[in-house]
């Protein structure tokens, strides 16, 4: 797919992805029409080679892959990880209240959020709503708004004249959001909206009670691009779900002859513990059920390889000495291959030769991050399903900047080299000559 081509795709992505549960069912759509068979974990599997197949848990992970024709599963495969969700503000079970007139929403901080660009910005709502049915049955149905909702208003720098200097922001008392203004005797409660919405996204169906919701507060401004020459990208969610979509892109278009395998989590922005996240049990069990036998299972996945896909802190020109001075990671310039002494990434020497290798035949030439040896470093889920697997793993990602900010920033051409990197990757048997030498 070439560069244009592919960044339209990517923002209609981004766009149409206000949540995990929307991009996992946006992926599972979009794999279903080339072809994949759906699998259910509480039904039994037949499977074929050389077909792909898709399987999610709690609408919020999925785990896709393809039986190449030509191997078998215990010649292992080639994965490719990322993850779901992103730093968010997200609805407290009771949110609503009045304040002043206002009607407001309270909300906790889901991840590690830069907090002051979510104050004056257009935002809407969405995720999953949990409902009893007309027939009594529940029901979890994904919901947006998908117009400006919300607004967080910055309080005037004429009364806090330090704003600029040291403002000091309280969590609870500071992020609820405005959802309108309060009228005596207006049906206007928030379930009442609910419903409402849910009527207008899901028709034909009779919703009786809203029992439940996970909502998350978003930027209703679209992806677009900026710069002279139009050389970067704006969006929302950029981290990790533009790595979701490389993985997406490179698998669909992937020839049906090798093992390959995409692993999409959530949960990683806040520790991955849960039954969607990496650190749960739904890879280790789609690929027990894949090999049932313990030995064979234990082979392949020595034979195989994993890349961990998340983005990676681009040098600030504003702040060029947060960053190791002989590690720069500059945009449009390549995937960014991530290595830490203490394991926050996965990479070691010989998974790094394996990506180098790869990037070679693809005619990309990576680059290599390292922190600051007095800051402290990050983590993906590269390390915890290296751990549980003790497959070999790469951390690698698209250059980014303002990572965890409500809008972030990458290159133009970033997004389609980390995609045309995992193409190949998918394609190579690269990591199958990798040789430890006395052993």
């Amino acid at each position: 797919m070439e560069l244009n081509a592919y960044n339209e795709s990517l923002f209609s992505f981004l766009a149409s992805s206000p949540s995990p549960y929307h991009a996992v069912a946006n992926m599972k759509r979009v794999l279903l029409d080339r072809g994949f068979t759906p699998l259910a974990e509480t039904a039994p599997w037949r499977l074929e080679s050389g077909q792909g197949y898709v399987v999610t848990r709690d609408g919020a992970a999925l785990v896709a892959f393809i039986l190449g024709k030509d191997e078998t599963a215990g010649d292992g495969f080639r994965m490719a990880a990322a993850h779901t969700d992103s730093p968010a503000l997200k609805l407290k079970p009771h949110p609503e209240y009045r304040s002043g007139g206002y009607r407001q929403l309270g909300v906790e901080v889901y991840g590690g959020a830069l907090l002051a660009p979510w104050f004056d910005r257009s935002l809407s709502l969405a995720g999953r709503v949990t409902c009893r049915l007309a027939d009594g049955g529940l029901g979890v149905y994904l919901i947006d708004f998908d117009r400006p909702l919300l607004v967080l208003p910055n309080l005037a720098i004429h009364l806090d004249r330090e704003a600029n200097k040291s403002a000091t922001l309280n969590q609870q008392q500071h992020l609820p959001p405005i959802l309108g203004m309060h009228e005596d005797g207006a049906e206007d409660d928030f379930v009442h909206l609910l419903l409402q919405q849910l009527a207008k996204e899901h028709p034909g169906i009779v919703f009786s009670e809203v029992l439940a919701c996970d909502l998350f507060c978003y930027d209703h401004q679209p992806p677009l691009t900026s710069g002279a020459r139009g050389e970067l990208i704006s969006a929302p969610r950029l981290d990790n779900l533009l790595s979701c979509h490389a993985g997406l892109m490179a698998l669909e278009s992937a020839e049906r002859d090798k093992n390959t395998l995409l692993f999409c989590a959530n949960h990683e922005e806040i520790g991955s513990t849960s039954t969607s996240g990496a650190n749960g049990s739904l890879l280790e069990a789609i690929l027990e059920r894949l090999l049932p036998e313990v030995e064979e299972r234990r082979i392949a996945f020595r034979r195989s390889f994993l890349v961990s896909a998340d983005n990676a802190h681009a040098t600030h020109p504003n702040h060029a000495d947060k960053a190791d001075p002989r590690h720069e990671i500059h945009l449009n310039r390549g995937p960014v291959i991530k290595y830490n002494a203490s394991q926050r990434y996965a990479t070691e020497a010989p998974s790094a030769a394996v990506i180098k290798a790869i990037c070679r035949e693809a005619g990309i030439t990576p680059q290599e991050f390292v922190m600051r040896s007095d800051l402290p470093c990050g983590s993906t889920i590269g390390p915890m399903t290296a751990a549980r697997l003790g497959t070999m793993t790469v951390d690698i990602g698209a250059a980014t900047l303002a990572m965890h900010s409500i809008r972030e920033v990458t290159g133009l051409r970033d997004p389609h080299l980390l995609f045309s990197t995992l193409c190949r990757f998918f394609a190579s048997d690269v990591h199958k000559t990798l040789v430890f030498a006395g052993q």
